[in-house]
């Protein structure tokens, strides 16, 4: 059978500021076209279909007709929620899910068949995914039992709870003439962040081992981490990673979705097919001068200056540069902590000179800020 493994589209994401709705359309058609160019026979979404957990109406029609669309080209769907969905409002959607035939499932459910979907490929081919949203730490592991434990205790208590829960769905996994596959939203030790995900999700106490993944598994497709990568374990596993680079610390990766061909009694074969329809996101340094001669890249652009801080810089760079969404002074031109600049002691000092003593540990020679920053004071000490 063939799968098309595609996971953390973010649709709703706004880059500082600015909509990527129009990119989104075309990243998910850029998906629609692979899966018809390939006639996968199951299209697996890793979960993070949305960037937050309360999407706009447009974000919700654009998910549901790209999950419509993938399903009317013939293939089984199946679907999890990431931590950036709002699991419960997935779930709320599975009565339009099942009657456009497509398997959603948003949060963890009491009973465990609840995850476990079978299906018959069009040639015969049986298949059995275990399908896993992604868990929180707090439910995974209880208040109880994290008042008694050390944080290393609850880091590992969960990991053994998702090796359980996953142990439960995955029975049943070597029975032969049958494709088995595991989905799931979460962090692998070892596995290298994209750039952009939730911090507070990729830590040490979401981060479970390969081994919570059975060696009967045919094929392992994962979700959370964008950068699409192969994950050492009993298995084969992969993150698929996302389609399009979320923000600036994944402008290296190669959005893509993965496709899997494989049998009950042949190895996994696996394919990275690129997803180009997004903008790119670069950095550019430079001065004001160099920046007006150099030549911009294609795309959202991040811009450290080159320049010392003055009002006004960020509007003559955005004037140069229309496509720049953020713009810093560069790292390397601000002065480190304790190199030689006076600290400001607040006992004793007025505003003015304690503010007069920041802009000197920044660089900034800008009077004009000095005298707006006197103009405000005066107005608020009325």
């Amino acid at each position: 059978m063939k799968i098309l493994h595609t996971s953390d589209w973010h649709v709703g994401k706004v880059l500082k500021g600015r909509s990527r709705a129009e990119e989104h359309k075309q990243v998910l058609a850029g998906v629609i076209e692979v899966a018809r160019t390939e006639r996968p026979d199951l299209v697996i979404v890793a979960g993070d279909l949305y960037d937050t957990a309360a999407p706009t109406p447009e974000a919700t029609r654009l998910v549901t007709r790209a999950l419509t669309a993938l399903r009317r080209l013939g293939a089984d769907v199946v679907a999890i929620g990431g931590n950036h969905d709002n699991g419960a409002a997935l779930d709320a959607l599975r009565p339009w899910a099942e009657a456009a035939g497509i398997t959603l499932r948003g949060s963890v459910r009491e009973n465990p068949d609840d995850h476990v979907v079978d299906g018959v490929t069009a040639d015969g081919e049986r298949w059995r995914v275990a399908a896993l949203p992604f868990l929180s730490q707090r439910y995974a592991v209880r208040a109880v039992e994290m008042y008694d434990l050390t944080a290393a205790e609850a880091n590992q208590t969960y990991a053994d709870h998702l090796g359980r829960i996953l142990a439960r769905l995955c029975e049943g996994f070597d029975e032969a003439g049958r494709v088995h596959l595991v989905t799931a939203h979460l962090t692998v030790v070892g596995a290298a962040v994209g750039g952009g995900e939730r911090d507070a999700h990729t830590v040490l106490g979401y981060a479970v081992p390969a081994s919570v993944f059975p060696g009967t598994a045919h094929y392992v497709a994962l979700g959370h981490l964008h950068r699409s990568q192969r994950i050492n374990g009993p298995c084969p596993i992969r993150y698929s990673g996302s389609p399009l680079a979320v923000d600036f610390g994944e402008q290296e990766n190669v959005p893509s979705v993965t496709v899997v061909e494989v049998t009950p009694t042949t190895a996994a074969r696996v394919r990275e097919i690129p997803v180009t329809a997004a903008l790119p996101l670069r950095t550019v340094r430079g001065t004001l001068e160099q920046l007006a001669e150099a030549t911009v890249p294609e795309g959202w652009l991040r811009v450290y200056v080159r320049e010392q801080p003055r009002a006004g810089l960020r509007e003559q760079v955005q004037e140069l540069l229309p496509t720049a969404v953020e713009i810093r002074i560069d790292p390397e031109l601000v002065p480190a902590p304790g190199s030689g600049t006076r600290t400001a002691q607040r006992a004793g000092r007025s505003p003015r000179e304690l503010f007069a003593d920041y802009l000197d540990s920044r660089g900034h020679a800008d009077e004009g800020v000095r005298e707006l920053f006197d103009e405000l004071f005066e107005e608020v000490d009325r």
